[in-house]
């Protein structure tokens, strides 16, 4: 019997993901552990490996598919000894798969007057087998974007080729009508219902999409905006920030820093490796900083597991430093920077950015003075730090200068309160001013 290959869960929150190529076409033999396909989730690009043995009897999603959910049907695996035979009235286990669209699928239209026959005669000639809409006439398949954009341009949606799945008119459709000429202008009637409609704004309103216009350029969100967006979005509404700042003196720092990097050339130790440490050693002090909102409960972590804000291409991801305060700056130093280039990569194994307790995210190497940061749930807190640079200040009741770091500390105040955040920063100030103590 035929075994459905589905969409796996690659990470606990992973709903659904792009599937973004196939190693194997229809006929080919696989063995278990054989790449099957890479899908790309909200954080990295992973390859799928077969689970069993067989041949490919069928793909059911084409390469380039966004939006598959978790567990729908993506391709078909034959038996030792079946062939294509095998597929008639097998329906795939977990539902239908998802059509290879590159874009939504289209919105409920209201009913709307039956098409000229030449309309739907085009249309039907278009999409495949559609049935008769009650009244005669056909439906036009077109993405809302293009039905907007063609009705603006006073095209004939019915006259455009579609380059989109299943032949549906796309935005890239109705630019090239427009740029050619040649498309068909809308019947009369059609072109009075336009005409009589109101004009659209000039800018978009809240809600709606942006006008078809040639100032902007669109952007298609990956899978990881989208989960930043959603993420964040649920982050500020849900949870009650408070904001907690404080100038850290970095010299001692930097001088400990020189004298450990000029001993070897094994490693090279940042500030932000310091931070780490010190972040850490300071929620192992403060456990009630190193807890998290559940709405029944408050979880304080037995472990420190530091997350590290990094920065790559189309997003943000933060692979974590496991029980960071149990380990040195060398220790730090090195995994921070592998975890941060496979980052880049897209290389990351799940666990690797799953998990952590607390954030640290560093803008000073952009030369960021101070700014604050939204907290990444379901932790409760997120430190922000920005350059340090020289600056005046007093000390025993005479200017001099030193070079000063602004951090702020994002709070959740359903989880613990200000007295509770300013003692974890002040013991973050004395690692970080006096660095010797970190080692101890």
């Amino acid at each position: 019997m035929p075994i459905t290959i589905t969409m796996p869960a690659l990470s606990p929150t992973m709903e659904e993901g792009t599937l973004a190529s196939w190693q194997v076409k229809a006929g080919d033999t696989v063995a278990a552990g054989d790449v099957l396909c890479e899908i790309e989730t909200d954080k990295a690009t992973m390859e799928v490996e077969a689970v069993d043995e067989g041949t490919i009897g069928k793909l059911l999603v084409e390469a380039g598919t966004e939006g598959v959910k978790v567990n729908a049907p993506i391709a078909v695996l034959l038996e030792e000894g079946e062939d294509e035979s095998a597929l008639e009235g097998y329906e795939p286990e977990g539902g239908a798969a998802p059509p290879p669209a590159e874009t939504a699928q289209p919105e409920p239209e209201a009913p709307r007057p039956a098409k000229q026959p030449a309309a739907s005669a085009a249309d039907d000639a278009r999409a495949p087998a559609p049935k008769p809409a009650s009244g005669g006439g056909g439906r036009i398949f077109a993405s809302p974007l293009a039905k907007r954009m063609a009705e603006q341009a006073g095209l004939d949606l019915a006259a455009i080729e579609g380059s989109g799945p299943k032949g549906r008119v796309v935005k890239r459709d109705i630019e090239a009508a427009v740029k050619a000429g040649t498309a068909k202008k809308a019947a009369p009637q059609a072109a009075a219902t336009a005409a009589a409609a109101p004009a659209p704004t000039p800018l978009a309103v809240a809600g709606d999409y942006p006008p078809a216009t040639d100032d902007y350029e669109e952007i298609k969100l990956n899978s990881m905006r989208k989960t930043i967006a959603r993420r964040l979005t649920e982050a500020k509404q849900t949870i009650p920030h408070f904001y907690l700042t404080m100038d850290i003196e970095l010299d001692r720092l930097l001088a400990m820093r020189k004298d450990l990097n000029g001993r070897s050339d094994a490693y090279r130790i940042s500030v932000n490796d310091f931070i780490i440490r010190a972040t850490a050693l300071a929620l192992h002090r403060h456990p009630e900083i190193n807890a998290q909102f559940t709405g029944e409960a408050i979880l304080q972590h037995r472990k420190v597991d530091v997350s590290v804000a990094v920065a790559i291409e189309g997003g943000l991801i933060t692979p974590v430093i496991r029980d960071a305060d149990r380990k040195g700056l060398v220790e730090i130093a090195n995994q921070a920077k592998d975890l941060a280039g496979r980052a880049r990569d897209g290389k990351l194994k799940p666990e690797e950015y799953q998990g952590g307790t607390c954030t640290v995210s560093n803008l000073g190497m952009f030369g960021i003075d101070q700014f604050v940061a939204v907290i990444n749930p379901p932790q409760s807190t997120i430190l922000a730090v920005g350059s340090g640079k020289q600056k005046p200040v007093v000390k025993d009741g005479a200017l001099a200068v030193a070079t000063v770091m602004t951090a702020t500390l994002s709070c959740d105040h359903r989880v613990y309160g200000g007295a509770e955040g300013a003692r974890f920063l002040e013991t973050l100030k004395g690692f970080l001013e006096d660095p010797v103590t970190m080692l101890l």
